[in-house]
């Protein structure tokens, strides 16, 4: 999915995430591919319970017991991560791979400054001394756009407001130049004014930077507003991938489409918004065949048997496609199921 032809910053090919239980072995994140290209964003949207969170954590080796990642291939600039130590891992965490967690408040230390917490990132990884840490402490809190650095380096967490919480977060994911950023609802907290100078901040110190961004939300809005590709996930897996005009434009898998509609538009006059029907199947139980199945309205008998991801063959518009889709209607098996059937694509 990288926009250009260099190699993917990230590249994550068959994820598996597991977690053991009394009752067995429960998949959080099954078979799950993407990647992400320098000065790119990857944007990853589901409902909760989808398994976004989970591939974020998977990505960063911060999977706690009894979860574990079972399978696959997590690859930082050629370098397969799961193949590295746990001291290997926490050199680049933080260093060469940062993230942006939901809520700084509980991602913060209250009972050290951000000041010091900012400066012990780069004295721990740039080896720098207590000096030259606190001007590079106060460099990266104006780079943010904190104002008065140097009084705020001195400040403790619960006596600034989330927005700039948020930003002490992102100066501390940004201070060592990370090549991989990922932010886990990072403004889901924040009131909709900061929200978008938080998304605005981010997209400009990524074209400083050229780092690679996972951005990983349930609101389709923040999507539209950075993401140049998008994962759409359900139950543990990726239903649908494209770039994000090609999504929002025609949006394939009937999830996505459910998703699009769940939505206000102001171009759209409408006195209810639809809803998904049903529920998320329960990880510990999910069904042999398509996930989705119990909550689609195109529901078919091939849908008992589970899809693969893949290109779309009989795209209904006569459009061509750039993204893949894991849905039994677009391919040559849904045709000869359903020969007479035209109407299944629906515009959102």
């Amino acid at each position: 999915m990288a926009n250009n032809e260099e190699a993917p910053v990230l590249n994550v090919e068959g994820l598996q995430t597991s977690f053991f239980t009394p009752d067995g072995e429960v998949k959080a994140v099954d078979g799950v591919d993407f990647e992400v290209g320098s000065n790119e964003t990857l944007g990853i949207v589901g409902e909760s319970g989808s398994g976004k969170s989970i591939t974020s954590l998977s990505v960063m080796q911060l999977i706690q017991s009894p979860g574990e990642i079972v399978g696959g291939k997590i690859e930082l600039n050629g370098e397969d991560l799961l193949k590295k130590s746990k001291a290997q891992i926490a050199k680049y965490r933080g260093n060469r791979l940062s993230m942006i967690f939901q809520e700084p408040m509980t991602s913060l230390n209250p009972v050290f400054t951000v000041g010091h917490q900012v400066a012990e990132t780069v004295r721990i990884h740039k080896k720098m001394g207590k000096r030259e840490a606190h001007q590079e402490v106060i460099r990266m809190l104006k780079l943010v756009g904190i104002p008065a650095p140097k009084s705020r380096a001195k400040s403790y967490p619960h006596e600034l407001s989330g927005g700039m919480r948020q930003r002490v977060m992102i100066a501390m994911a940004l201070a060592c130049e990370p090549e991989l950023l990922i932010a886990d609802e990072p403004t889901t907290a924040l009131d909709v004014t900061i929200q978008a100078q938080i998304l605005e901040l981010m997209k400009s110190l990524q074209e400083s930077t050229g780092m690679a961004v996972m951005i990983i939300t349930h609101d389709l809005g923040v999507i539209a507003e950075t993401a140049d590709q998008v994962a759409v996930m359900y139950a543990g897996e990726v239903v649908e991938q494209a770039d994000v005009n090609t999504l929002f434009k025609r949006p394939l898998h009937p999830y996505t489409q459910g998703l699009m509609r769940s939505i206000p538009r102001h171009d759209v006059d409408v006195e209810e918004l639809e809803v998904i029907r049903g529920t998320v199947p329960s990880p510990a139980e999910m069904p042999n065949g398509c996930r989705f199945a119990s909550r689609c309205p195109f529901a078919s008998e091939i849908c008992n048997t589970h899809p693969s991801l893949g290109t779309p063959k009989n795209n209904l518009d006569g459009e061509s496609d750039n993204g893949s889709v894991r849905c039994w209607i677009y391919t040559d098996e849904w045709e000869q199921e359903h020969p007479m059937n035209k109407e299944v694509h629906q515009e959102s």
